[in-house]
């Protein structure tokens, strides 16, 4: 990863397609655009690609978890739980649909414990919102059978983890929906974009009108179509989803690559007795987008993070202190500060994160380090990455 390391005539032909036409916009102009549909086809060929009935391309893995909310009607005052390590993205989704994050532990998957999520369910919880971080799964089939136990909605956020499967069946089809990302330095990218998938057909039409403030898309003349929800604008352009297709359809290549990639360096990695796995479910369903794996302590681990750096070692993540992903370091979410008062302010029951105590998280994390696995490596570059990576290891 990411995708924008392969960019080549493939995304450029598309985009062509696209500009040769003068229609950015995704709907209408039938006639003008000369049979290029860019997001429609993306969505056609992402939802067979991935085993679901139905796929919405938008703007953002931001969006794409925002209109997941809605479509599952996730709203005031509900609760879901969330795990602590993620992009910020997911706890502001679940914030501005006017819900209320409760965060749950994460085990050595680096994903939610689903031991962790029944102590964090109340009456009040409707949704478990579990995160596939790094490329590869939670443990989602447990999750799952105690979302159905307790009657609540399952919602994954891939967005990380395009392309990874459990048991042969594609991450983010689990679920009532699915969240995908390909931002500028996902495993596919559209520049910026994001997608919903489901195999509900309701949830779909939610979702396809939510995007795009309740239209219903029924008929050829837009100036005709009928609202039959509030929504929003959540919606890609064509020139976005042209790059999208064009590195859809070398996910196979990517994942090829970096498989083999990830599977040299985890080789090497293993000669050292002090170095231990982030735990995979399937190991031939991870995208392999990084290699995680953990240091005996958290003095060990930031010694070994600031030594790669020091040594060239590039790409390597240490997310305890990372203001990113882990909720350590996130001030803004532990005191709710927003630019305008949010709805969860309103709520009796409002949490006080600065309160907030996950110890076995942060003993994960704390010990965690994040290798990213580069697509344009070369075997002598692998090679050279290793010595680096040996020489730290063995002072």
């Amino acid at each position: 990863m990411p995708g924008f390391e392969i960019f080549s005539k493939e995304e450029r032909k598309e985009v062509e397609d696209v500009l040769e036409t003068g229609v950015l916009f995704r709907y209408g102009f039938d006639q003008a655009r000369q049979g290029h549909w860019k997001a429609k086809t993306f969505e056609k060929e992402f939802a067979e690609r991935l085993g679901a009935g139905y796929c919405h391309l938008c703007s953002s893995g931001t969006a794409a978890l925002s209109i997941a909310l809605a479509s599952c009607g996730i709203g005031a005052g509900d609760e879901v739980v969330i795990p602590p390590f993620t992009f910020v993205a997911t706890i502001e989704a679940v914030l501005n649909a006017g819900a209320v994050p409760v965060f749950a532990e994460i085990d050595e998957t680096l994903c939610l414990d689903p031991e962790g999520i029944e102590p964090a369910v109340t009456s009040r919880t409707r949704a478990v919102l579990p995160v596939h971080m790094c490329g590869s799964m939670a443990r989602i089939e447990a999750i799952k059978q105690l979302c159905d136990e307790k009657g609540l909605i399952l919602i994954e956020d891939a967005c990380q983890a395009v392309g990874a499967t459990f048991n042969g069946k594609a991450l983010g089809t689990f679920g009532h929906m699915g969240c995908f990302s390909f931002d500028p330095v996902k495993t596919i990218t559209c520049g910026e974009g994001g997608a919903i998938i489901t195999d509900g057909r309701e949830l779909y039409m939610t979702a396809d009108a939510y995007t795009d403030h309740g239209h219903d898309h029924i008929g050829d003349d837009r100036g005709l179509e009928g609202h039959p929800i509030l929504g929003t604008n959540f919606r890609i352009s064509e020139l976005n989803a042209a790059v999208g297709l064009a590195q859809l359809r070398k996910l196979d290549l990517i994942l090829e690559k970096q498989r083999s990639h990830k599977k040299a360096i985890k080789a090497a990695l293993s000669e050292f007795s002090e170095i231990s796995f982030r735990e995979i479910p399937d190991q031939e369903g991870d995208s392999a987008t990084f290699l995680s794996f953990f240091l005996p302590d958290e003095s060990r681990a930031r010694e070994v993070a600031d030594e790669f750096a020091q040594t060239g070692v590039d790409g390597c993540f240490y997310w305890y202190d990372n203001n990113w992903h882990y909720i350590r370091q996130w001030d803004h979410i532990k005191t709710l500060k927003s630019a305008a008062k949010l709805p969860v302010k309103l709520l009796e029951s409002c949490p006080d994160y600065n309160k907030l105590e996950l110890p076995k998280s942060d003993a994960i994390m704390s010990r965690t380090i994040s290798m990213l696995i580069k697509l344009s490596w070369t075997e002598e570059e692998i090679s050279q990455r290793i010595e680096k990576i040996a020489s730290v290891l063995t002072r």
